[in-house]
This record gives structure tokens, C-alpha cells and sequence, in this order.
């Protein structure tokens, strides 16, 4: 048996009126999807989000929405993106691409150095948390001072926010520059249906009035239900974190450093040699970042208690034999 801990996927499966739901869309699979539908959709989420309806945009996961709102909003501006992150930007030759790097041990944003790079129009992109350090990246007092700057769009992916706690959806009403994408991904268990969204200020909104949400009947069937039952998620936001702190703990006994953070993964640092690859001679499968950031750091997604306690079970034997 394989062990995937690496996709930052949520172990639990949604609840069963969760499931029922998804198969009642399956009923009209011959027929798109319904505007009715959507609609109710939308206004779900915009009870869940304390946001009007009219400034959210649905699609087939938020980094499809990432990647329109750089392809609208990146002519004649500049780019900042932080690395380490897992969306690549990939813009024409002539759009200025500032990478701002996330240093250990804390990967915290230098804001002095970020509000220097202001003076032109520019498009922010960051996730908060962060990934795959599962920092936050932001807090309210930067945020406002980068969205008083007229000539400033700022893109906040918030993928983890029901872990974290954190958001900005606060600021979109007072200012039009600023957006946020969010999915169901993660804490709703939906990562299988691909549901993302974008909760938009005035700017935003303007350029995506027309922006076509083609979404499956029964992916939308199972976020409503998901949405009004979002207890069920709750509970498993719960015993994800738990998780993550019992997972922490052991691995501070084993003597494998971590670095804690607000997702359903944690971040590792380890001198062993090949540790992912002798993860999974092992049966367990961790995302090496060596490829695209620094030697040595690991991401691990949580699974469900009984994975997890394999995993460290792994790890300490493969410490044990080092």
C-alpha cells in the first residue's frame, strides 16, 4: 500500500449527504448546467464568505483563476511573486518579473523592501499561508499600506484559509483593488471536483462581469451541500490540526527539525540522504523541494491518523539507520 503525502490533499472524505448530492447531479449529466444552479451556489458562498454574490467568480479551481486574472491584469505592469511558492507565473518577454525569495528559518516578507518596489504599476501575487512553507505572508497593517497605492493590484490566494484562520475579504468592499481566490479543495474535500473561486473588489470586477462559470452539475450539487453542512468541515479542520501538532511532536523526538505553520502540511528540513526516496522504498510518498527551491526541505501533507503514524514510524527507523 501507498502512502500519498504529498498533494496537500484533505484524508477524509466527504460526508455522505455530501456524496448523495454529487449523485443527483449525475442525473442531468446529458444537460449543462443550470444558471439556477450556479446562482444558488454563489449566494452560498457569499453567506460563508460575508460577501455580496455579485463579486464572486466560479470556476474549475482557483489556480485557473490565477492564471486569467495575470493574463488580464499583466500588461504594462510589473510582477511580484514570492518564491518559494507553487504557482509559476509565466508572462511575455517585455512584463517585468520581480521574485522576492522567502528565507529560513522564518520566510517572512521584508514589507520595506516590497513597498519599495511600488513606484510602478504593479500585480502582487502571493498565497497566504504560503506554500509550502505554511507561513502567513501578510498581515492587515501591509496589506492596507499596499492597497493604498492606486497603481497596486493585489492577488491573495487563500487555498488554506480554513486552517489558518487568516483572511483579507474584509478589505474587498472599501478597496477595488484588491482580490482573493479561495477553493474547496482542500478543507471541503472536494479536490476531486476542482471548485475554485474569486472574491473580487471593484476593479476586479469590472474586467470579469462576462467571465464564464462552466461548472459540472454535480460539482456544483455537492459545494452547496458542502456549504450548508459546513460543520462536517469544521470537525475535520480540527483533527487535521490535531494531527499536525501530534505529528510536530514526534518529530521533535525523533530529532527532525520542521518548521510550523497554518496548513494541513508542515514543512521539514533534514540532512539525511535521499529521505524521499527512502520514503517511498517505504511506501510513503513527501514532496522533495529540491528541484525547485533549496536541498534538504520537504513538504508532508497530513493523512489520516493511521497513515501518519506510519509515516513517523518510517522516519525514524530511516533517522535510526543514518
Amino acid at each position: 500500500m501507498t502512502i500519498e503525502l504529498f498533494k496537500n490533499e484533505n484524508p477524509y472524505l466527504p460526508a455522505d449527504n455530501i456524496l448523495q448530492a454529487a449523485e443527483k447531479g449525475l442525473e442531468v449529466l446529458n444537460r449543462y448546467s443550470k444558471s439556477a444552479s450556479l446562482n444558488a451556489l454563489k449566494k452560498q458562498l457569499g453567506k460563508y464568505n460575508n460577501i455580496s454574490p455579485d463579486r464572486i467568480v466560479l470556476s474549475h479551481g482557483s489556480d485557473l483563476l490565477l492564471r486569467e486574472v495575470i493574463n488580464i491584469f499583466s500588461n504594462d505592469r510589473n510582477i511580484i511573486r514570492f518564491s518559494p511558492s507553487f504557482f509559476h507565473v509565466s508572462i511575455n518577454q517585455s512584463i517585468k518579473l520581480i521574485n522576492i525569495k522567502l528565507s529560513p528559518p522564518d520566510f517572512t516578507i521584508n514589507s520595506g523592501l516590497l513597498l519599495s518596489q511600488l513606484n510602478e504599476p504593479t500585480l502582487i501575487v502571493i498565497d497566504n499561508p504560503n506554500n509550502p512553507t505554511g507561513k502567513l505572508m501578510l498581515n492587515d497593517n501591509l496589506v492596507e499600506k499596499i492597497l493604498q497605492n492606486k497603481n497596486v493590484l493585489l492577488l491573495v490566494d487563500e487555498a488554506y484559509y480554513e486552517f489558518s484562520g487568516k483572511s483579507f475579504v474584509n478589505l474587498i468592499e472599501k478597496y477595488p483593488n484588491l482580490a482573493i481566490t479561495r477553493t474547496m479543495d482542500k478543507a471541503f474535500s472536494l479536490a476531486g471536483l476542482r471548485f475554485g473561486y474569486l472574491l473580487m473588489g471593484d476593479y476586479f470586477k469590472e474586467h470579469f462581469k462576462d467571465f464564464p462559470s462552466y461548472l459540472a452539475t454535480p460539482s456544483i450539487f455537492a459545494a452547496i451541500e458542502a456549504l450548508k453542512n459546513k460543520e462536517y468541515m469544521v470537525q475535520n479542520v480540527k483533527k487535521i490540526l490535531f494531527e499536525v501538532k501530534k505529528i510536530e511532536d514526534n518529530l521533535l523526538k525523533i530529532g527532525i527539525q520542521y518548521f510550523s505553520g497554518h496548513a494541513n502540511f508542515i514543512l521539514v528540513k533534514t540532512e539525511i540522504p535521499d529521505f524521499a526516496i527512502k520514503l517511498k522504498k517505504a511506501g510513503v510518498l513527501v514532496r522533495d523541494l529540491s528541484d525547485e527551491w533549496l536541498n534538504g526541505y520537504y513538504r508532508i501533507s497530513v493523512g489520516l491518523p493511521e497513515e501518519n503514524e506510519i509515516l513517523l514510524s518510517m522516519i525514524k527507523k530511516i533517522k535510526n539507520n543514518t
